[in-house]
């Protein structure tokens, strides 16, 4: 499993999201960035992103998964921008 697939299937899944994925093999890390976390719990966020890749988990293709979800506003604040 790509980091490129997990992004796609993120973003596919969670629309008008941005999903930036990092690591390697069958343990990544994603920052998704989305509108739809807006008014969310952490745990409802986590919940949205789990529920796009949750097949590949079920596989046995994707092992770990590290998440990290904000807004757009929340984004920009904590990179700087």
């Amino acid at each position: 499993m790509s980091p490129d697939d997990v992004k796609n299937l993120i973003e596919s899944g969670i629309p008008g999201s941005q999903a930036i994925v990092s690591g390697e093999g069958c343990n990544l890390s994603v920052t998704v960035i989305s509108d739809a976390f807006e008014g969310k719990s952490m745990v409802q966020e986590q919940k949205m992103v789990y529920a796009t890749v949750n097949a590949l988990i079920s596989s046995g293709q994707l092992h770990a998964l590290g998440i990290k979800s904000v807004t757009p506003a929340e984004w920009k604040t904590q990179s700087g921008n």
